[in-house]
């Protein structure tokens, strides 16, 4: 992370009263904050599988989704910022190209899995989210934008699903030709618009 940024957080911390971490951070997003859409890919099956066939097998088919997903995500004009366990976290400038990206890596791991046994196939759930985040460098960002989309791709998104926040979905240009299912979705007590992207 950033040393600054650190920095600024350990101010805001550290502030006596409301109004001076207000400043502080206001001054994160000022100089950390971006626009941007958030893509983040959840494995599916992982816990059951992993227990099934152990540590080896686990680092394998992560170590397989990685490889095979990161110039997908690069060709789409994103960046893969982080993978934490079986999660990928990627960000674009602009939604349609994480929406193209999603379906890309959707078909190639469908490809992929006519050649392998059925334990090694690679079966995620997308999730897609559009709004403010804080970029603290290459390595890692920040904000309700990443949360939401992990919610999409980890508890709701099933193997080969995108789902797209209804704010996300108003970001793709007019004429973008994807077609689109709206849900009404609950985690944790908390209502999420979103559709589901039928490709």
């Amino acid at each position: 992370m950033d040393k600054h940024f650190e920095e600024l957080l350990l101010e805001y911390v550290e502030a006596k009263n409301r109004l001076k971490r207000g400043e502080i951070e206001a001054r994160l997003w000022q100089e950390y904050g971006a626009s941007r859409a958030v893509l983040v890919m959840d494995l599916s099956r992982f816990s059951n599988m992993t227990e099934r066939y152990g540590i080896v097998y686990n680092l394998s088919v992560v170590q397989r989704m990685r490889r095979i997903a990161r110039p997908l995500i690069e060709q789409g004009g994103g960046t893969l910022v982080k993978s934490e366990a079986d999660n990928c976290f990627a960000m674009f400038d602009d939604v349609h190209s994480a929406v193209r990206a999603a379906i890309a890596i959707h078909k190639a791991f469908d490809q992929l899995n006519l050649l392998t046994e059925a334990e090694f196939d690679l079966r995620v759930g997308i999730g897609i989210d559009y709004g403010e985040v804080l970029l603290t460098g290459a390595s890692d960002y920040f904000g309700m934008t990443v949360n939401r989309a992990c919610k999409l791709s980890e508890d709701l998104a099933g193997p080969g699903e995108v789902l797209i926040s209804e704010a996300a979905f108003q970001h793709l240009p007019p004429g973008s030709g994807f077609l689109a299912k709206p849900m009404e979705l609950s985690i944790a007590g908390i209502s999420l618009r979103a559709l589901r992207i039928e490709y």
